[in-house]
């Protein structure tokens, strides 16, 4: 196969670091695999620093970008592209059009990575999905959810988790994973990854913290402010561990590449978003064997399997949590290695582009 991956976002998030890690991944499998995306997002930077082959696009509006849909498919016609993969949802007019203007020669898919607000079963809707040759859903709740909020036909939809390289996975001793990050030695840790941003739930936690009756829990943030926003979260938090006396016992430190090291140091994570799509964070945190406490909604239970990996708690309500993190120090959850190995080896990355390889094929 011969793969376009366009994204015209100029953000660099979860979703565009999975179409980068896809892209690579396939490459690897031996197909030619090149980037198309805007030349001063950070996704086209970081596509260069991975010496993928780049193309540059224009950040077009989200519908009824014709011009632009015209201009690629001749790109994409003279590059002699079989496969266009996108993973934006704001992209698929625009890849609409090129799969109108290009037809059987072009192969498109949609790699889904947030979930329907609401039913998407209007005519317009309709025909953009329908020059849609595949739309992967990463868990079985989004599966269900695309059949019955669209009318895209179901033999098009697929179960394609988006990956993890496993490979990656590098657990250290506890001991020395907290002495690097200079966290207590003894208690039971929690954990929370991500930007400081209302939505991550910061504060949501910091609130559940103070309502735990358990004074040896301890607490470690990982991450940072957003970028190029004034949210103030990381204030708040601040002055949330002060006021509440808790300097000794909650901990902030910057996003490390090497995030096993900080999986390392926990004995839970915590996802507090109200409702994670499909959660990185959560699914390397158990391919680390380390327990979730998150929201009961998304797709946290399909990754959490229902609690044999974790406990829910009731979306952004603090007290729920508070209980759920005392249920889990109190008894702590044992992983069923079977289970775990089964569970985790799903998504391993080979296996998901094995999928994509089989699916696709059917129509090449």
């Amino acid at each position: 196969m011969k793969i376009a991956y366009v994204c015209s976002s100029l953000s660099l998030g979860g979703l565009e670091l999975n179409h980068l890690r896809n892209a690579l991944w396939m490459q690897a499998r031996g197909h030619e695999v090149a980037i198309y995306a805007v030349p001063q997002s950070p996704m086209f930077q970081k596509a260069i620093d991975f010496k993928l082959l780049c193309f540059p696009i224009k950040h077009q509006r989200k519908y009824y970008a014709w011009r632009a849909a015209f201009s690629l498919a001749r790109q994409l016609k003279k590059d002699q592209v079989t496969h266009v993969f996108i993973r934006d949802n704001r992209d698929m007019s625009l890849i609409a059009t090129v799969k109108a203007r290009m037809g059987k020669p072009i192969i498109t898919a949609y790699f889904m990575e947030m979930q329907l607000g609401v039913k998407k079963t209007g005519i317009f809707h309709s025909i953009r999905f329908n020059y849609l040759d595949y739309w992967f859903c990463p868990l079985p709740f989004l599966e269900k959810q695309v059949i019955e909020w669209t009318h895209i036909s179901p033999s098009k939809v697929h179960l394609v988790p988006s990956g993890i390289d496993r490979t990656a996975i590098k657990r250290i001793n506890k001991e020395a994973a907290r002495t690097q990050l200079n966290l207590p030695l003894h208690g039971f840790t929690f954990g929370l990854v991500g930007r400081f941003d209302l939505q991550k739930g910061q504060l949501l936690v910091l609130d559940a913290l103070q309502r735990c009756a358990n004074a040896s829990i301890n607490l470690v943030f990982l991450g940072e402010p957003t970028r190029n926003e004034t949210n103030h979260v990381m204030e708040k938090m601040e002055t949330f561990i002060k006021e509440h006396h808790l300097v000794d016992r909650v901990f902030i430190r910057p996003y490390m590449q090497e995030v096993g090291v900080f999986y390392s140091a926990l004995d839970a994570l915590i996802m507090a978003t109200k409702a994670e799509t499909f959660g990185m964070v959560t699914l390397e945190a158990i391919a680390h064997g380390i327990p979730v406490v998150g929201s009961n909604a998304g797709g946290t239970p399909d990754l959490l399997k229902h609690e044999a990996f974790g406990r829910l708690f009731e979306p952004l309500n603090a007290a729920d949590l508070a209980l759920r993190m005392n249920e889990m120090v109190s008894n702590p959850i044992n992983f069923d290695q079977a289970l775990w190995e089964q569970h985790v080896a799903r998504f391993d990355h080979h296996e998901v582009c094995k999928s994509i390889e089989q699916v696709v094929s059917s129509n090449t």
